[in-house]
């Protein structure tokens, strides 16, 4: 088994403090960059990571 990889931030490019192996998966996962201090969520399945867009919120009329 190999060792683990680093989750770099998608937003900046800089390394976040998660690591994943090749038999990680995550569905919905909140990945904060402590550099640019974002949060964006993601899904990581065989060490591929997609990022989730969210859609933008819209404001409510009456």
């Amino acid at each position: 088994m190999t060792g683990a990889k680093w989750i770099f931030c998608p937003i900046c490019g800089n390394k976040t403090r998660t690591q994943i192996r090749e038999d990680t998966e995550l569905r919905n996962f909140p990945l904060f960059c402590p550099k640019c201090k974002e949060q964006v969520l993601i899904n990581v399945l065989q060490l591929q990571i997609t990022v989730i867009k969210e859609p933008d919120a819209k404001t409510q009329s009456r």
